[in-house]
């Protein structure tokens, strides 16, 4: 078995693939990517068994059929670090070869019969969203996710989906962001898939797969799988078990006050506030009054800070309390020339920030004491 492909082409999709590799499993040979050649096409394929991708190299070289085991660490090395334009891949009984003009590689392999299947999509019935809008809207909402949570559905976010909407939500139970855009059906959709949750995971590895803003990705809901295909990728994954939380019923529907501002220097005086805090004095104390919006932070053994920025704003003085990191993380995916409006019922309230009409994000506030 035997290959040739441009170096670059092959590194990109090994990086994408390698990503869902775990580097901790019981099951050694998931450590590893498989390739297989089939009619003249090349296919990597990952997964930890909860994701898992194919990925289509195009332009390879081959009159070869087969499949081998590639080592994701070291064959990430030498893609890595080899420089030459070309590489070419030789297989036989006992070792794969990796050459190069100027370099040789010789690794041991695996039996790759051993590798489990990763779904391919065969679906006639899936919704189609445009591939600039959905990595929008994965970009605006995968932060919030706590993979870290007991409460399994915190860690991926909530696909909600029609024949001309999806909505996409994720919570770590202190803050909320959701994003809309549209979409359409093709085929015949069922619309008894109920909410599915997505790890987020596999939603990282959908926005990376998005390598053409202008083209259709296609998503296919199963009772308790996803198969996503964008580009030369098919994702498949599991769905996230448990009960996502009623998400609408934190979004206050009344607000006392909205202040105006532009991501870009509210960014940067965030980023200020956040140099003299620490995981015991987190918050920032955010004060807006008379034309001004004053962050103050107290560091315990740090020091403090004090950073004024101009605002329009002529309401009632407020003053509310934020960990820094939930607003810079909200703040980051959007456009720093942009308009963010921040909307208050009060400074002990949950706080709604919005970019445009289809980007919400909610924070609690801190108390002063936390």
């Amino acid at each position: 078995m035997k290959l040739t492909c441009s170096r670059n082409v092959l590194s990109s999709a090994f990086q994408i693939v390698g990503s869902v590799v775990p580097t901790r499993t019981p099951k050694e040979i998931l450590r590893n990517v498989k390739l297989t050649l089939t009619e003249g096409r090349a296919t990597l394929l990952g997964t930890d068994q909860e994701v898992g991708i194919r990925y289509e190299i195009p332009d390879v070289e081959t009159d070869s059929v087969g499949e081998v085991l590639l080592p994701t660490q070291r064959v990430n090395a030498i893609l890595r670090e080899v420089q030459d334009d070309q590489i070419s891949l030789e297989v036989n009984e006992d070792a794969l070869w990796i050459r190069s003009s100027q370099s040789e590689f010789r690794l041991s392999v695996e039996d790759a019969a051993e590798f489990p299947s990763v779904a391919s999509f065969e679906d006639e019935d899936y919704y189609l969203i445009g591939g600039k809008s959905l990595k929008q809207a994965i970009q605006r909402t995968i932060f919030a996710t706590d993979v870290e949570s007991t409460r399994y559905a915190l860690g991926g976010v909530l696909m909600e989906v029609d024949a001309e909407k999806l909505t996409l939500a994720a919570t770590d139970s202190r803050r909320l962001a959701v994003c809309h855009t549209t979409c359409k059906a093709h085929g015949n959709v069922s619309e008894e898939i109920g909410q599915p949750v997505i790890p987020a995971k596999a939603m990282s590895l959908i926005e990376r797969s998005i390598d053409n803003d202008d083209e259709d990705v296609k998503i296919a809901i199963h009772q308790n799988e996803i198969l996503v295909q964008s580009g030369q990728s098919t994702i498949y994954a599991r769905l996230v078990e448990g009960r996502f939380p009623r998400y609408q019923d934190v979004i206050p529907g009344e607000y006392t006050s909205k202040i105006d501002l532009v991501v870009g220097p509210f960014l940067s005086a965030v980023r200020q506030a956040m140099i003299v805090t620490n995981e015991e004095s987190r918050g920032v104390d955010f004060g807006f009054d008379d034309g001004t919006l004053t962050l103050t932070s107290v560091g315990q053994d740090v020091g403090s800070s004090k950073i004024a920025l101009p605002i329009s704003y002529d309401g009632e003085a407020v003053i509310v309390t934020f960990d820094p990191k939930y607003v810079q993380e909200f703040l980051r995916v959007l456009d720093s020339a942009g308009p963010v409006s921040l909307n208050l019922v009060d400074g002990n309230s949950a706080a709604v920030f919005k970019a445009d009409e289809n980007y919400t994000y909610v924070v609690m506030p801190l108390s002063r004491d936390d």
